[in-house]
């Protein structure tokens, strides 16, 4: 999520030169921050004027007291960031950022190319594994991956520009030496996050979107595949969530793998699976992940204590299990283990938003695959 902001130019100000312009700034914040937040104190974290904070109270309902102090402190410049006081509960904190982000417009052929070569890279991946391998016998492969990876992140897309954040398309990421053929496909957020309610929307609309049609296509994938001995020469076994091992008994009545026996996945179960675990993945509390979204919206500052517990877990995991959860430890801390608040970090969550929120855990818990991938000799 870009979060910089673009320096502007300090408005005019009839000043005698020698004197600081802190005071005037000060003066002109608190005038507009009059009606809405009643200031008990006043101190300058980044001098001279890079952010300016106060303290007191709000006078009017938070959603909307944001709205308005956003509008008036643009006039000036700045940018608001609003909270309750992590050390006097009683007291809210407004700071006042100097900038105000205006996005850049986007370039939608990087996309489009982007898209193009992701295609062909699935399509090669696909064709490896089918019969004939010419291009096009991947096609069932790299559609049903294509169409769960844009699910997903046309399901943050369209939450994002429902609540008006500034958003890209999604960026597809082609890698043909790989086991899919695809890193993946990101969005970029080209406005900071208002408020908790966008964060958790943006964050839960991708997994929600991509499992609507991931879950379809494991199961038409599933009933076309068969059940039968696993080769004798080695082969890479796909790891069972608990959602993964409830629709193949669904499908062929049995648990699998068991009595030496295991479904033989076509390409489309394939990579339908891969769509779960893609979200399991997506779904860790770490960092901007979209668990990291959801944990920080329903829990707030204390998601940074669970992305801690998380990163430790997955260590141990890495340790007694899959050593590519050292990758997934890695990459967040890399970026960023505790998720940034919006700048609105005062309303919280309405009742149905906490109930999609708790729904989100539990499917978090039926996706995850403590053991993604393993080479099976028997």
């Amino acid at each position: 999520m870009a979060e910089v902001f673009n320096r502007g130019i300090m408005p005019a100000m009839n000043v005698e030169i020698g004197i600081s312009p802190q005071p005037v700034i000060i003066g002109q914040l608190r005038a507009q921050l009059s009606g809405v937040f009643g200031i008990v104190a006043v101190d300058v974290p980044r001098p001279p004027d890079e952010m300016i904070r106060f303290r007191g109270h709000l006078l009017c309902d938070p959603e909307w007291a944001f709205a308005e102090l956003s509008r008036r402190l643009e006039a000036l410049d700045y940018t608001p960031t609003l909270a309750r006081d992590e050390k006097n509960g009683d007291l809210d904190v407004l700071v006042a950022m100097r900038g105000v982000v205006r996005p850049r417009p986007s370039r939608a052929w990087i996309n489009v190319a982007l898209f193009v070569a992701t295609v062909l890279s699935t399509l090669f991946t696909g064709s490896l594994h089918e019969e004939g391998g010419n291009l096009l016998s991947g096609a069932p492969f790299a559609f049903a991956l294509l169409t769960i990876l844009a699910a997903h992140e046309f399901g943050h897309y369209f939450a994002a520009r429902y609540h008006k954040a500034a958003v890209t398309l999604p960026y597809f990421i082609p890698m043909p030496a790989s086991l899919v053929g695809t890193m993946g496909a990101v969005i970029q957020l080209r406005s900071p996050i208002r408020n908790r309610r966008q964060l958790f929307d943006i964050g839960v609309a991708g997994p929600l979107a991509g499992l609507v049609v991931a879950i379809p296509l494991l199961i038409y994938g599933l009933a076309a595949s068969p059940v039968q001995a696993p080769s004798s020469d080695g082969y890479m076994q796909e790891g069972n969530s608990l959602l993964y091992l409830g629709l193949k008994y669904l499908v062929h009545g049995k648990i699998l793998p068991g009595d030496g026996l295991d479904v033989s996945v076509n390409s489309v179960a394939f990579a339908a699976w891969f769509g779960l675990l893609v979200t399991s993945l997506n779904l860790l509390p770490l960092g901007q992940l979209d668990g990291g979204h959801v944990a920080y919206a329903l829990f707030g500052r204390r998601a940074w204590w669970l992305a801690r517990i998380a990163a430790v877990a997955m260590l141990a995991l890495g340790v007694l299990s899959w050593s590519g959860w050292f990758i997934w430890v890695i990459l967040p801390v890399m970026f960023g283990l505790r998720h940034p608040p919006p700048l609105n970090d005062h309303t919280p969550l309405d009742r149905r938003r906490k109930v999609l929120g708790v729904l989100m855990i539990v499917i978090f818990v039926l996706v995850f695959t403590p053991v993604p991938i393993a080479m099976v000799y028997p």
